[in-house]
């Protein structure tokens, strides 16, 4: 790692250090709902939505050199590295006022987490998983209809296969560390809700509740 490099990754790490911002990851199979619930989740309790596909998305759509890169890997269907996504990561942090974060769609595996937590220092408050049953996201996918080209049975059962290979151990990881907190995601949506606010409204609040 050149000097420059070097120098940038500890200014990155010094500012995030002061920020000490607060995240929290949110894992799902697709279509378990957790947009639907990230945004209620912003509305009721200030927290800033960053999901990890849409910081490339627009980062592609930017046409930076960077952009370029990731595009090239989608395309050739390579993984897009930590190092890339962490960054955005970083980027909108520290760019944000706000010091609450829900980090959707990331760490998808191990390694993402390893690397995010070496590199940014942070270590989420908790993390939310919507524990959702395979046949009812598949009904949600199908009947969704959003025009989404990927919302075909075989690529839905392929993109359940990689979420439970790649995120399992994700999951495992913090649980192991008590850090899980689990929702039914099958309920619906208002319930779901309900379980997630128990979830977020702070202690002393339930208390006065």
């Amino acid at each position: 790692m050149g000097t420059v490099e070097a120098a940038n990754k500890q200014a990155i790490e010094s500012t995030l250090a002061q920020k000490k911002p607060k995240v929290v990851f949110v894992l799902g199979g697709p279509g378990s709902g957790k947009g639907t619930q990230c945004a209620n989740i912003v509305e009721h309790f200030g927290y800033t939505h960053l999901s990890a596909g849409d910081l490339l998305r627009a980062e592609i759509k930017s046409g930076s050199e960077n952009g370029t890169m990731i595009q090239n890997m989608i395309k050739e269907g390579k993984i897009v590295p930590s190092e890339v996504t962490i960054k955005l990561l970083e980027k909108a942090i520290l760019e944000n006022e706000n010091d609450k974060f829900l980090i959707d769609g990331f760490p998808r595996n191990e390694e993402n987490r390893a690397a995010f937590e070496a590199v940014t220092g942070i270590v989420p408050e908790f993390v939310l998983f919507f524990d959702c049953p395979e046949e009812e996201m598949e009904k949600r996918l199908l009947g969704r209809n959003q025009g989404r080209e990927d919302d075909n049975i075989d690529t839905i059962r392929k993109r359940f296969k990689v979420f439970l290979e790649s995120s399992l151990p994700v999951i495992e990881h913090y649980d192991s560390k008590g850090k899980v907190r689990k929702i039914d995601a099958a309920k619906p949506v208002g319930e779901v809700f309900e379980a997630v606010k128990a979830l977020f409204t702070p202690v002393d609040e339930k208390a006065a509740a």
